[in-house]
């Protein structure tokens, strides 16, 4: 759940490693190092996670990993994607994170994820884009191919609820108001 200074400082305990310590040493580096697909998928899973807390947001852009989420994006492996693009997700409530994301193009690549056949890559791209969409992304946002996948899904229902609650509120929010 959410946490704070001092709650981290409750949970860590004198001889704990520091929150962006532990992202640093422990994850982020151990991702780059790694070569094996299923760790590198367990590391991304846990960083998208950590994008949920507030209380790691600054860590985020201090150690790229906002970046790293992007960069999963590009992989073949339909697990990376899924879980970079969760990551971005969970973190793009938080406009600092948000602009990061724009400014590293992030985007495009969330915008090809609404076509992945991963029914929780959809998800988190339909609610990425919900959050980064304002005034000044709109236009990259609402081309009128990706509007009409987002029209799609909003009427779908019948064969996937939550498609079509996400692709609600995102016109609701954005087009129809």
């Amino acid at each position: 759940m959410f946490t704070n200074a001092q709650r981290q400082v409750e949970r860590t305990g004198r001889g704990g490693t520091p929150r962006d310590q532990y992202l640093q040493q422990d994850l982020v580096t151990q991702f780059q190092d790694s070569t094996d697909e299923g760790y590198k998928e367990r590391i991304v899973a846990n960083l998208s996670n950590f994008a949920y807390d507030p209380y790691n947001y600054a860590f985020m852009r201090q150690l790229n990993i906002l970046e790293l989420f992007l960069d999963c994006i590009t992989e073949p492996n339909e697990r990376l994607v899924e879980f970079g693009v969760g990551g971005i997700c969970n973190s793009c409530v938080d406009p600092a994170n948000a602009s990061v994301i724009t400014q590293c193009g992030g985007i495009p690549l969330v915008v090809q994820c609404l076509s992945s056949p991963v029914k929780n890559t959809v998800n988190y791209a339909l609610g990425a884009l919900y959050y980064l969409c304002n005034p000044s992304t709109k236009n990259e946002i609402l081309k009128p191919d990706v509007h009409r996948i987002i029209r799609d899904y909003s009427a779908a229902g019948a064969v996937n609820s939550s498609f079509s609650n996400l692709a609600n509120a995102f016109l609701d929010k954005h087009v129809n108001s």
